[in-house]
């Protein structure tokens, strides 16, 4: 989860954050999560790997505004031989969801742009972080019962 404040770069002349920038915020969370994860892109780029978006969908259900503090999560919801699927929520630190999406990031050779397999110690990683998730829902789940 990364958090996140609205500066008033991130505004349009309404006040409220321009649509593109709720992007740009879940862009960082899926950084920061490679990050927590022990990877480092500088370093992932330097061995010919990169992770461009493939496909984005998003939608928005409320506004944004400057000195705002966001919570972005980036949770993995598909890993692939050569993609990751996340499914992003943006709320505002009070809880009300202000942005969510769905992103398709392919694996590519940072050369070529040719898709290429995702390093097996990252594939890990990001199928544990998604083990973690499942884990955790399941608790919610059990100790509502």
């Amino acid at each position: 989860m990364l958090r996140a404040r609205v500066y008033f770069e991130d505004t349009d002349a309404g006040g409220i954050v321009y649509y593109v920038n709720y992007l740009k915020f879940m862009e960082r969370a899926r950084t920061e999560l490679v990050r927590s994860l022990g990877f480092d892109q500088s370093v992932l780029q330097r061995e010919n790997i990169i992770f461009v978006v493939h496909s984005v969908s998003a939608r928005y259900h409320a506004p944004a505004r400057l000195d705002d503090e966001l919570l972005i999560s980036a949770p993995v919801s598909e890993l692939k031989r050569a993609s990751v699927r996340f499914v992003q929520q943006i709320h505002r630190a009070d809880g009300t969801l202000l942005s969510e999406g769905e992103v398709l990031v392919a694996c590519v050779s940072a050369d070529r742009y040719k898709p290429r397999t995702i390093p097996a110690a990252l594939a890990e990683a990001f199928a544990a972080s998604r083990q973690e998730i499942r884990d955790t829902e399941q608790g919610v789940v059990d100790s509502a019962s």
